[in-house]
Formats: structure tokens, C-alpha cells, sequence
């Protein structure tokens, strides 16, 4: 088990190392300087030069790049070019919108995705079975911002039940107000993520259906239920767990463009902004976090999927290679 943290740990460092200098040097290949966001129209080349040096853009790239892993050990992510602002303290203040909105979201897809699932697989001859499966292939044509709009369009505009749009300006100092407001966000995500997820749990569950272990269970007097319960579980949970992690991680990467639909402001409209800016310490910080993220929400995925299947866990105590 020690061995086998430590491994992974070791790979998930190497990981970020490699997709951060990957995320440097590409930010570097574009074309532009990013100094130019800080002069205006006609500026001399004095101011031009100026502003170079205020920001480091004209210091060799390898030595760009040494400052920076420095600033990372330190956990410093700068200072914004254009706000000056600290790009952490920026992240932090986004983050209380996009997290919720991404954990929140996750958890009302799962929570529709797997009893739905299950039913559209246990009943799969069924027309209820079939029809669920159909829904579910709809809702994954279904590109994530019409889906948005279709919901602001009827339930914010014409029954004006929810907010269209916007964030509480003190955050989450009245909860329900800011539940209130990432009510139809998070609709908006469940339902795409949920009809992805609910293909991924009828499919785990066929296969267990048509399994051997199920049938002699049966044949041993459990009933359907129980060994559902005591064999099948386990072994279904297993693939769907992977999907589950890829899946967190979609979510957070593509609040973006949810963020975008109901103006929320989250890591999406900062990353936007930066990005018509040419702000590079607060692109290069987002997208570091959102990379940290990413990875970690894999290093836990692959953790629980070794936990729950024994034939991966004793390779955890070194039983199997």
C-alpha cells in the first residue's frame, strides 16, 4: 500500500512538472507581447520597453520559466498584469462559485444517473428501459450551453422561477440565495452529465447481470436482490468509478462555458478575461489549478477503484504485479 501511494504520488508530481512547463512554453509560442496590454495606442518605444521589463517579458524565456517554478515552490502565482492583483487571492474569491457549482452538480448526476441506470439495464426489454436509454442519447447530443438556454428560457423568463443569471454579491453570506442562483447552472450540467453517466451504469450493470457469479449465487438461494447487493455492486462500481473521475474532471474544465451562459463569476469568465488580456500569471494560475485538479481528481479515482475491486487491491500490498 506504501508502496504503491508513494509510486503514484511520485507520477502525479512528475505530471504537473511536465503540464506546467508544457503550459509555459506554449503560452509563450503565441503571437504577442503581453506588455502591450499595458500601454496604450501609440505608446513610444520607451513606454513599450518599460513596460517589458516591469513584467519580465523580455528576459530570456529559460529564465522566465526559473522564476516561475521558484514562485510555485513558494506557492506565489504572481501578480496580475493588469490589475496587479494576486492571481491566488483571485482564484480563491472564483473558486467559491465553481467549486460548489462542479461538486454540487456531480453528486445531482449521480444521483439520478444510477438508479435510472440500473432500471434501464434490469429492464432493458421493457419500452420504460428502452425509453431511457433513448433519453439518455438525446441528452448527450444535447451541447451543455442550449441545454442552459433552454432553461433560462423557461424557467427564468417566461415562469420566472429562477434567477437567469449572476452571482450574489457577498457570496455565500445567504446561502439560499446562492443556491438559488446556481440552481439552474446546476441543472444545466447534471442533466448532460447525467444521460453520459447513465450509459456507463446500464452497460456495468448488464454485464453483471449476464454474469456467472450472479446466476450461482441465485442457484444458492440468495435472492435477485441480495446478491445484487453482495456480488453485484462491488463488481458494477468498479468501471463506473473511472468514468465518474473522468467525469468530475469534464465538469470542472467545462465550467467554462456554463459559467459563460449564466454569467457567473467563477475561474470561466476570469480565465476569458485573461485570455482577451494576454494577463499570462493569471492564465498560467488557472489553468495550473484547474491541471492540479484534473490530476488529483485521478489520483483518487484510481485510489477508490483499487480499493473496491480486491483483485486490484492485493496488487496495493505487493500480492500481485
Amino acid at each position: 500500500m506504501t508502496t504503491y501511494l508513494l509510486r503514484r504520488v511520485a507520477f502525479l508530481l512528475v505530471s504537473l512538472l511536465l503540464a506546467s512547463a508544457s503550459l509555459f512554453i506554449l503560452l509563450r509560442l503565441l503571437p504577442g507581447d503581453p506588455a502591450n496590454a499595458l500601454v496604450s495606442v501609440g505608446a513610444t518605444p520607451e513606454q513599450i520597453v518599460a513596460a517589458q521589463t516591469a513584467i519580465g517579458s523580455n528576459r530570456p524565456v529559460p529564465e522566465q520559466f526559473v522564476t516561475w517554478v521558484g514562485q510555485m515552490a513558494r506557492f506565489d502565482l504572481g501578480k496580475s498584469f493588469i490589475s496587479s492583483l494576486p492571481v491566488a487571492e483571485e482564484i480563491g474569491a472564483r473558486l467559491v462559485v465553481t467549486l460548489p457549482l462542479t461538486l454540487i452538480s456531480f453528486v445531482v448526476a449521480v444521483g439520478i444517473a444510477v438508479p435510472l441506470g440500473y432500471v434501464a439495464a434490469r429492464h432493458s426489454t421493457r419500452w420504460y428501459g428502452v425509453a431511457l436509454s433513448a433519453v439518455s442519447q438525446l441528452g448527450i447530443a444535447v451541447p451543455v450551453f442550449w441545454v442552459g438556454i433552454l432553461l433560462i428560457g423557461g424557467l427564468a423568463l417566461r415562469w420566472h422561477v429562477l434567477p437567469a443569471g449572476g452571482f450574489p454579491a457577498d457570496d455565500w453570506a445567504d446561502p439560499a440565495a446562492a443556491l438559488r442562483s446556481l440552481a439552474l447552472p446546476i441543472a444545466t450540467i447534471a442533466i448532460v452529465m447525467s444521460s453520459s453517466l447513465i450509459r456507463y451504469v446500464r452497460s456495468a450493470t448488464l454485464d453483471v447481470l449476464g454474469s456467472d457469479y450472479l446466476r450461482t449465487a441465485r442457484a444458492l438461494g440468495a435472492t435477485f436482490d441480495g446478491a445484487m447487493l453482495r456480488h453485484g455492486l462491488r463488481n458494477a462500481s468498479v468501471p463506473v468509478i473511472s468514468i465518474l473521475g473522468i467525469e468530475l474532471a469534464t465538469t470542472f474544465l467545462g465550467a467554462v462555458v456554463v459559467e459563460a451562459v449564466f454569467a457567473l463569476p467563477g475561474l470561466g469568465s476570469m480565465l476569458l478575461r485573461a485570455i482577451e488580456q494576454k494577463d499570462y500569471p493569471n492564465i498560467q494560475g488557472i489553468l495550473l489549478v484547474s491541471t492540479i485538479g484534473v490530476l488529483v481528481i485521478g489520483f483518487l479515482a484510481d485510489l477508490v477503484q483499487r480499493l473496491v475491486d480486491p483483485r486490484l487491491r492485493d496488487s496495493l500490498s505487493g500480492n500481485r504485479s
